[in-house]
């Protein structure tokens, strides 16, 4: 993560936040609007648009640690093919979206965004769907947030963090 003055740490905090892959937390009214259908879903159509998007200041959340430098690096790494994207759209505009990395079984979940209330909700279900059909085990969400225990995160020992993530590893999963 980058700091105010540019600097780029690592962090491995202690108990590490994860989202079960089978113990999503859907609210009704959350499936209720997925039903509704009014937004189409795409992947990695705009990878560098919702890093941007993340990266904007937002109530609550003025400063953030998503810097030009990780902007440029993760854009790499989705050329590579191990960063990816789940992107909402409405009236073929950018409503929200999520991004993070996929390596073996494992998802890494950075950040995600809303222009239209509830876009980010809908991003984090398909992105959920979308892992479990192709057999990822683990989804780190590094923090938990309010936010995120509503959907189910529940955090975890490092060592039970670094088993499971060895294992995820092992899993030839791809997005």
């Amino acid at each position: 993560m980058a700091e105010d003055d540019g600097s780029i740490y690592w962090y491995d905090p202690d108990p590490r936040a994860i989202l079960p892959l089978d113990g999503l937390h859907v609210s009704r009214s959350l499936k209720r609007r997925i039903r509704q259908g009014a937004f189409v879903v795409k992947s990695n159509t705009a990878f560098r648009d919702v890093m941007t998007e993340c990266a904007r200041p937002a109530p609550g959340r003025e400063k953030t640690w998503i810097s030009a430098e990780f902007i440029e690096v993760y854009g790499q790494l989705h050329a590579l093919g191990f960063a990816h994207s789940i992107e909402i759209w409405i009236e073929d505009k950018l409503a929200g979206g999520i991004y993070g990395v996929g390596i073996g079984g494992l998802f890494a979940g950075e950040s995600m965004f809303s222009r239209v209330t509830g876009a980010s909700k809908i991003a984090l279900v398909y992105l959920v769907r979308h892992l479990q059909e192709r057999d990822f085990r683990l989804f780190d969400i590094q923090f938990t947030t309010a936010h995120l225990v509503g959907f189910g995160a529940v955090d975890i020992p490092r060592p039970e963090y670094k088993s499971r993530l060895a294992q995820a590893l092992k899993v030839d999963a791809r997005f």
